[in-house]
């Protein structure tokens, strides 16, 4: 059992303290880490990135020698390994190129790159929020997430939100599993998606930022996942723009939706929905259902 949440505004709010509080009420639900993705908030020129790596001082030089530019070493001190932040002027493909570098290194892995921002960490959501307190969260839109392990590895890197380079600043929040990761998985490493963990999480983020670039919407990626992955489950998803929610076909995993003053939220459950919004309506997902906001969306 995980807690998931999303908020989507059509104004600058403070996305990271909100998400915060949401999964406060959703800690019961994971107590193993917790993560944020944060869009929308920072201005930045076209073709500039932001990158956060986890390493240590013995292999960051490395790490810094393929960026071809110092970092910064940055925060959430709770796990061992520190993180280093910078931001990187290139275009899209050398920045995938530099990621794919990068996992090569021991003891160094890409937590998030582009124009959104992954903050995640072990241990409970008072953990993530020291680090959040300390930072400029404010954006349009982020999805967020607390943990209870059943499968994999329990560190910083295998917490939620996960995030794919199949197209851009594109990642995902999931409570359940897929029972037929494997087969998904095979699909896309056979059209040449490379795998990062065992998490069957991974497998969603990837397959929808395949359906993205195959030129379908978020809305028919969405549909589609439905149609193909079994299994509990129901997952948040969040592009540069939009924002997304599906359910599995039988229900099994739970999905709410919440509306107010043209704030949207998403939610495992429906007191995060409130502790976001306040006095909102109130929508239960169906089975096999699905729900998508933003610009673009149908």
């Amino acid at each position: 059992m995980c807690g998931i949440a999303g908020i989507y505004s059509n104004n600058q709010i403070d996305v990271g303290n909100v998400l915060i509080k949401m999964l406060n009420a959703l800690q019961h639900r994971g107590p193993d880490s917790a993560g944020i993705a944060v869009y929308g908030g920072r201005k930045k020129e076209e073709d500039t990135h932001y990158i956060l790596v986890e390493s240590n001082e013995n292999s960051i030089g490395k790490v810094e020698s393929i960026l071809g530019k110092s970092l910064s070493k940055e925060f959430m001190k709770s796990s061992n390994t520190p993180i280093y932040s910078g931001t990187l002027k290139t275009d899209f493909r050398s920045l995938k190129n530099k990621i794919n570098k990068i996992k090569t290194i021991d003891n160094s892995n890409v937590i998030s790159a582009g124009s959104l921002y992954i903050l995640k960490d072990v241990g409970p959501v008072k953990n993530l929020k020291k680090t959040v307190d300390n930072l400029d969260t404010w954006g349009t839109h982020g999805i967020g997430h607390v943990r209870f392990s059943t499968e994999s590895v329990v560190d910083r890197y295998h917490a939620h939100p996960f995030q794919s380079y199949i197209t851009k600043d594109i990642s995902v929040v999931h409570n359940g599993q897929i029972t037929n990761y494997e087969n998904i998985k095979t699909t896309l490493e056979n059209k040449g998606h490379e795998f990062n963990t065992t998490n069957d999480t991974e497998c969603i983020v990837h397959y929808v930022s395949d359906k993205l670039n195959e030129g379908y919407s978020l809305n028919e990626a969405l549909e589609m996942s439905i149609e193909d992955m079994d299994g509990p489950y129901s997952y948040i998803i969040s592009t540069e723009n939009e924002l997304g929610i599906a359910k599995d076909p039988l229900g099994l995993r739970p999905g709410v939706i919440g509306e107010k003053n043209e704030v949207t939220a998403f939610a495992s459950e429906e007191q995060a929905i409130h502790i976001a919004l306040g006095d909102a309506e109130i929508e239960y997902l169906k089975p096999g259902e699905h729900r998508t906001i933003g610009c673009g969306s149908k």
